[in-house]
């Protein structure tokens, strides 16, 4: 066969079809087979309208909308699903993690954490690096915050209901006076976790960790001196808690281990048990302790076998 410009115009009409056919043709077919699954549900119109703002203000080229298997952070307990996004155009997978994923955002926080996190993420965040939204507006905020807290459907709905049943008793608590809303945090946690000290003696490298740690994760809502005045404070109901009315009041290094470890679901006290390794936890509760509490029992009857590196 010679090869005329005929010939070679008909190879290349081929060689583009079967391009089109294999990278367009088949995998459309296969997605518009697709069936929704089992968290699925179709947007409300303001999450739509929020969406449409995560779009054009360019979330996805640093946050992720999937989970993969090899996961092993936010989210990771269910992983994505095609059917996920049955009804999504485009479809906003993201391949840059500069930020967490946020496919099963919706219901980690509050509404309100969102709102400061939204306005400038140093709020909430102290290390954070995600430019500030302040400039969108009262409205797109809430459209914005309303289209994060739908990440996750069916899941996200609950977690998302979970968060509102424990703000109105966290309201309630405070509303009720310092007395009421400390003896209501306090009896959240398990018994066994009340009575447990810190197994970590006071020494100055451990506050001089908890300082820097305190000052990477919780100065933006608790204030540079405890007193729960941080820039994040206008935003958020109830109050992040001002650390200096726990003074006599039978603080335990348990007691801050477990709310630091899990959070305070309900208020803006978020979980920071995949973010912090346990000594780290440890050192930041001693840290509040000794400078804001003025009581410590760091280091009282922990008992078991001496930590090897431990001096």
């Amino acid at each position: 066969m010679k090869m005329t410009p005929a010939v070679i115009f008909a190879g290349s009409v081929l060689i583009l079809a079967a391009v089109v056919a294999i990278v367009v043709v088949l995998p459309f077919y296969h997605t518009s087979q697709t069936e929704p699954s089992a968290i699925f549900r179709p947007r409300t119109a303001a999450e739509s309208r929020g969406r449409q703002i995560y779009i054009e203000n360019g979330c996805v080229y640093c946050h992720s909308q999937s989970v993969r298997t090899i996961d092993w952070g936010l989210g990771a307990e269910r992983i994505a699903r095609a059917g996920d996004y049955v009804e999504d155009r485009p479809i906003l997978l993201g391949s840059q993690r500069t930020g967490p994923d946020l496919s099963q955002q919706g219901g980690e926080h509050p509404d309100d954490w969102h709102k400061a996190h939204f306005v400038n993420p140093r709020y909430t965040s102290p290390l954070s690096i995600m430019p500030a939204f302040e400039f969108l507006g009262e409205e797109k905020l809430d459209h914005l915050t309303a289209y994060v807290q739908s990440l996750g459907m069916k899941d996200a709905d609950r977690r998302v209901a979970r968060q509102e049943k424990w703000k109105q008793k966290a309201v309630e608590a405070y509303e009720n006076g310092p007395d009421q809303n400390v003896q209501w945090l306090h009896s959240r946690v398990p018994e066994q976790w009340q009575k447990l000290p810190n197994p970590y003696g006071t020494s100055d490298a451990g506050l001089a960790r908890g300082h820097k740690i305190y000052q990477d994760f919780c100065m933006g809502c608790h204030g540079p001196i405890g007193d729960g005045m941080g820039p994040a404070q206008p935003y958020l109901y109830p109050p992040p808690l001002n650390f200096t009315v726990l003074q006599d009041r039978g603080i335990t290094g348990g007691i801050l281990y477990y709310q630091i470890m899990n959070g305070i679901t309900g208020t803006a006290m978020p979980y920071f048990k995949k973010h912090l390794e346990s000594e780290k936890i440890w050192d930041v509760g001693n840290y509040v302790a000794v400078y804001f509490i003025n009581q410590s029992d760091a280091g009282d009857n922990a008992g078991g076998i001496d930590a090897a590196y431990e001096p």
